[in-house]
């Protein structure tokens, strides 16, 4: 059985990647005029600074400009935030009868726009809008989606270390699996087996067993295996922030016709989304490529079941699902270093659902796959 010492360590982000990322958020802010651009605590204040923390109805976050980088750290919290990993740059404070608003609005100045992270709550947004005046901010998501979405080698090396990781945690699971065994005791086993391998726990897991595969987030209530069931895992853990998020759905024994049938298709359509993603191709493309498999096999159309009730595919990183998104209508042409998920699932009301996922990172010659797809429906793993 493999161990966490063979599946070996990645070098983690550095201070000095981070570095690079600030200084092409600040080439962002200046294209576009801004005087700056405010994170709140959300994961692009992790991306861009290194600094974790937990979003709470006090702010504390990051100013960047185009000449510094300021913290906006509640006084009571500022030694916790001096003692954990962060870029360096100067902490600005502000106390409990104070308003954080304020404050940005004075190292601002009364002169220039400022650009809002996408992740504050409306709850900060509303004291900011009140101290600079609306017309004075902007959504600051695209320009921090143009930096995010593009991972760098560092990140990519990360994210596969953990999909290696649930990908052995998928195998292990699979030897568990027997009539009578109670969805939730896998659960807790694949949340061990994350632990021991990864050192953190499930970031999720949904464990289904027959009628509820076709729910694509899963059933309400335990389940127990009988014979003859569809089984759906998905599961993901994360390696320094990074996500693994990885779905096998597969029979014990001998599959019936009909399950072999569907899987086969759903894996032809997750075949077709891979053939079609090129650097430059739009990423609606690809979910019109699986759906193109659907069709000529008599599902859908669209999002009619039997069928693909959703998009085909998300992008991953520090979020489960972030940009780019493989959906009707989104233009967004692929570029190298784009990641994401790779799951056009089939659903097949009240019988069964078949979901293959597995993720996808873009190279200057095209897409490579992070995992070996499921070679067959009693297979999950090679």
């Amino acid at each position: 059985m493999m161990s966490p010492s063979d599946l070996g360590l990645p070098t983690f982000i550095s201070d000095a990647e981070r570095r690079e990322r600030l200084d092409r958020l600040r080439a962002g802010l200046d294209a576009q005029g801004l005087a700056g651009l405010l994170l709140g605590s959300s994961k692009s204040l992790q991306y861009f600074t290194g600094l974790h923390w937990h979003a709470s109805e006090r702010l504390l976050g990051a100013l960047v400009t185009p000449t510094a980088l300021h913290y906006i750290v509640p006084g009571f919290e500022q030694s916790r935030v001096e003692t954990l990993p962060h870029v360096p740059g100067e902490i600005a404070v502000w106390q409990e009868e104070e308003s954080p608003a304020d404050l940005v609005r004075r190292m601002i100045g009364a002169q220039g726009t400022l650009a809002l992270d996408d992740a504050l709550p409306l709850a900060i947004y509303h004291p900011l809008a009140t101290a600079f005046g609306a017309e004075r901010l902007v959504d600051g998501g695209p320009v921090i989606r143009d930096i995010r979405i593009v991972k760098s080698a560092a990140e990519i090396a990360i994210i596969q270390h953990a999909m290696n990781i649930t990908l052995e945690v998928h195998k292990r699971a699979h030897a568990q699996m027997a009539p009578g065994v109670r969805a939730s005791d896998i659960v807790r086993f694949i949340d061990r087996e994350h632990r021991a391998l990864a050192g953190s726990g499930s970031t999720f897991c949904i464990v289904s067993f027959g009628t509820a595969t076709s729910l694509p987030h899963g059933a309400d209530g335990d389940q127990v295996l009988s014979e003859g069931d569809a089984i759906l895992v998905d599961t993901g853990t994360q390696i320094d922030g990074y996500h693994s998020d990885l779905t096998r759905t597969y029979m014990l024994g001998e599959a019936t016709p009909e399950f072999a049938r569907a899987w086969g298709i759903e894996r032809e359509a997750q075949q077709a989304v891979f053939d079609a993603a090129r650097i430059g191709a739009p990423c609606h493309s690809l979910d019109d490529a699986a759906r193109a498999v659907l069709v000529r096999h008599g599902l859908g159309p669209d999002y009619t079941l039997p069928g693909l009730p959703h998009r085909a595919g998300h992008g991953l990183g520090l979020e489960i699902h972030e940009h780019p998104y493989i959906v009707r209508g989104n233009t967004l042409a692929l570029r190298a270093g784009m990641v994401f998920s790779n799951e056009p699932m089939v659903v097949f009301p009240d019988r069964f659902g078949i979901r293959l996922e597995d993720h996808i990172y873009m190279t200057e010659t095209g897409p490579k796959w992070f995992t070996v797809p499921a070679p067959g429906p009693t297979q999950p793993v090679a």
